[in-house]
């Protein structure tokens, strides 16, 4: 179904769930009656459920899908837990989730460490997902930055987080709203789609400091002194369930060759490039990100279970 063809869009509902790890808030956006569901999982920093999918998960829910997007526990509305922040942890967290919810056959699709969490996701419960979609997505890195310097800038990313000063300078660059602004262009290339309704949102995420000690905690755990501790490269052949790569052409934090190597290496996987776009790429061009993710999950094989059932709150 093109996007063009979509029934009106459907207003966002808030819930809340305990799950044996943490208290969970999450979005949800559903036509009356859908049959197939869709879990959107948002990235690092400052993110949330809102500000990566408030976008696209009405437009997803008028084209027929139940649009479930949960804050990481940490992150937007949903408190810091009692354990530290891990890519192991995470990923751990989103299988709590699902099997909470109760749910049948779904997609799972998420952003930066989102992506690299539905990866994660994928390779421990494959059985149940019926598609991934990994957008500028981490875990395809064996350290953090390309080409000549890239062990270089690596250490000394590593070296700035666990002595704290990444933190520091963080809160300095983020504490005036001009300086933030500029760090909006490595998320969001067109000036066009750099929107003072956006970056008012981004700016009240930061003064509230959700997501920053979650990612902190993340960043420690995930940065080692020479490598990324994740990295799925070797387990992506092994992978059967069909994989689409939305990717922005300039994202600068996750060069698209990294992508295009992470395709190729998928039995089922295909990549969408998004031209011009740089890393928060659903938020930069929906007009491209959404009718790629329509067709992709209009082509998948959804079970007969994959109906919705609806959890008792």
């Amino acid at each position: 179904m093109d996007a063009s063809d979509a029934a009106p869009a459907h207003p966002q509902t808030r819930h809340e769930i305990a799950l044996p790890s943490a208290e969970v808030s999450y979005l949800e956006w559903a036509p009356p009656e859908p049959e197939r569901t869709l879990l959107l999982l948002h990235g690092g920093g400052v993110d949330s459920a809102s500000l990566s999918w408030g976008g696209v998960g009405p437009e997803l829910a008028a084209a027929g899908y139940r649009v479930i997007a949960p804050d990481h526990p940490g992150y937007g509305s949903s408190p810091l837990p009692d354990w530290s922040s891990s890519q192991e942890r995470l990923v751990g967290y989103v299988g709590e989730f699902v099997a909470a919810l109760d749910l049948g056959g779904y997609a799972v699709g998420g952003l930066s460490m989102g992506g690299g969490m539905t990866i994660g996701h994928l390779l421990d419960r494959p059985e149940k997902i019926t598609g991934a979609i990994p957008m500028g997505s981490y875990g395809f890195m064996e350290r953090l930055g390309e080409g000549r310097f890239a062990g270089l800038l690596h250490w000394l990313t590593w070296a700035s987080v666990q002595s704290g000063f990444l933190d520091l300078a963080t809160r300095w660059y983020s504490g005036k709203r001009s300086r933030m602004d500029l760090t909006i262009k490595a998320l969001i290339a067109d000036p066009a789609r750099r929107d003072p309704a956006l970056l008012d949102e981004v700016w009240q995420a930061v003064q509230s400091g959700e997501g920053s000690a979650a990612f902190s905690q993340w960043q420690k755990s995930e940065y080692g002194r020479k490598r990324a501790k994740t990295v799925y490269l070797a387990q992506l052949p092994s992978v059967t369930t069909p994989v689409l790569l939305v990717h922005g052409e300039n994202d600068p934090g996750v060069p698209v060759a990294r992508a295009r190597l992470a395709a190729s290496l998928l039995p089922h996987g295909r990549l969408v490039e998004v031209p011009g776009a740089a890393h928060w790429v659903q938020r930069e061009r929906p007009d491209i990100v959404v009718p790629a993710l329509l067709d992709f999950l209009a082509g998948l094989d959804w079970p007969a279970g994959s109906a919705v059932r609806q959890p008792a709150w």
